[in-house]
């Protein structure tokens, strides 16, 4: 089997980014994380990432004049480390079209509502003010225009009476975990690949299953 070696980029502490790491140590997870990449040297992920025996290299977004030279420092960075596929677990800076371009079908990004629903931030309150009974999390490829990517993977939970902002966070950020490592697995195996602007599935699955809420 060919692991497909992979680059994560974040921000923060790298809460997926760890789901990831986890999920690439078994033998059989088609992918290797080889990188993690960060736009601030002070995020935690980093240490995490070293911790764990992984290159982690951080790009300070504040040293470069514009965001031209900074996505070309970045895709330096990454050539060097020879990353097939790039994973945003976090990773607070709007691209350039023209790095997205270049990555076209290899880039892909976890959003924590269920897309085409709350794209941009604060999806949680967005949701609660809605009065929506189903929230939950997309893995979608990343396209120049913000979380208008095609979708690869979602999961739902049910928002319940009583839940603020932080409880309902909660639930999904355990499915975002879930979800990520499987989206990853299935680009990496080719189950799932872009063709023509659409998501292309190479097996079927299990069309039974249902989310009622409430329950």
């Amino acid at each position: 089997m060919t692991r497909r070696r992979v680059a994560i980029l974040i921000s923060g502490r790298g809460s997926n980014m760890a789901s990831l790491i986890e999920a690439a140590r078994a033998p059989d997870f088609p992918a290797e994380i080889a990188l993690v990449l960060s736009n601030r040297p002070d995020a935690a992920g980093l240490e995490r990432a070293k911790a764990a025996g992984i290159a982690a290299l951080a790009i300070d977004h504040k040293a470069f004049p514009d965001r031209e030279s900074f996505d070309r420092a970045l895709d330096a960075a990454l050539g060097e480390h020879d990353i097939a596929f790039i994973c945003l677990a976090g990773f607070m800076r709007v691209l350039t079209d023209g790095f997205v371009e270049r990555w076209s079908g290899r880039m892909i990004n976890i959003h924590p509502s269920l897309l085409p629903l709350y794209r941009g931030t604060q999806t949680h309150r967005r949701a609660l003010e809605d009065g929506v009974l189903v929230h939950g999390c997309t893995v979608h490829f990343v396209v120049p225009e913000l979380d208008a990517g095609p979708i690869i993977s979602q999961a739902a939970v049910p928002v319940v009476p009583g839940d603020t902002q932080e409880s309902l966070a909660a639930r999904v950020v355990v499915q975002e975990h879930r979800l990520y490592p499987q989206a990853l697995r299935m680009i990496c195996d080719g189950t799932a690949r872009l063709e023509n602007g659409r998501v292309v599935f190479s097996r079927r699955w299990d069309a039974s299953g249902a989310l009622h809420s409430p329950g």
